[in-house]
């Protein structure tokens, strides 16, 4: 008789605090936009998604990367293990999100790439950021034997309405359908 082997969570005892870390950095980015709107009369983005990439996705990408299948590859040489899309009306509501996500005091930011003011030759245009959280709670790494508070990474992405839409039906068409000729999207 054939026994079920349970595979564990790539992320291992550490899911639980990305599931923290995701809902406080959306409760914030929530309460901010709920401040302008109050104070200038309208909210600074539209919406926002947010996710905790699937265990098969992120077991998928470290095999795309050749990385281990281990929480060390998910939570330190992988960022996107907490992703967080901000979507707004208008571009300067791209800068003013990413202006407040900086300013944050128990954020740093890794990594920065405008693909507003300088799309991708394919058309693509996005804000993305990279960036380190400091917790409370364990990330697994030691001093002298004894575990120390957390650094865990996020991605975030900003972009218009328009944006997302584009790169929501771009990515359908060539990520998710049999096309002859992707070329032509």
């Amino acid at each position: 008789m054939e026994q079920c082997k349970e595979t564990r969570s790539i992320y291992g005892i550490y899911e639980n605090t990305l599931h923290k870390i995701m809902e406080d950095l959306t409760a914030r980015l929530e309460e901010h936009n709920e401040k302008s709107a109050e104070e200038n009369g309208c909210k600074i983005y539209e919406h926002l998604t947010a996710r905790i990439k699937s265990d098969e996705s992120m077991r998928k990408k470290c095999t795309r990367r050749e990385l281990p299948q281990d929480e060390n590859s998910a939570l330190r040489e992988l960022n996107d293990a907490v992703g967080i899309r901000i979507v707004c009306k208008f571009i300067d509501d791209i800068y003013k999100n990413a202006a407040y996500i900086r300013s944050m005091e128990d954020i740093r930011v890794i990594e920065e790439k405008d693909y507003v003011a300088d799309a991708k030759p394919n058309g693509y245009r996005s804000y993305h950021m990279i960036i380190e959280i400091n917790v409370s709670e364990t990330d697994g790494a030691e001093t002298d034997g004894a575990k120390i508070a957390g650094k865990y990474l996020a991605e975030i992405q900003l972009r218009t309405i328009a944006m997302d839409t584009w790169a929501s039906l771009e990515h359908e068409m060539k990520y998710k359908k049999s096309l002859d000729n992707a070329s032509v999207i």
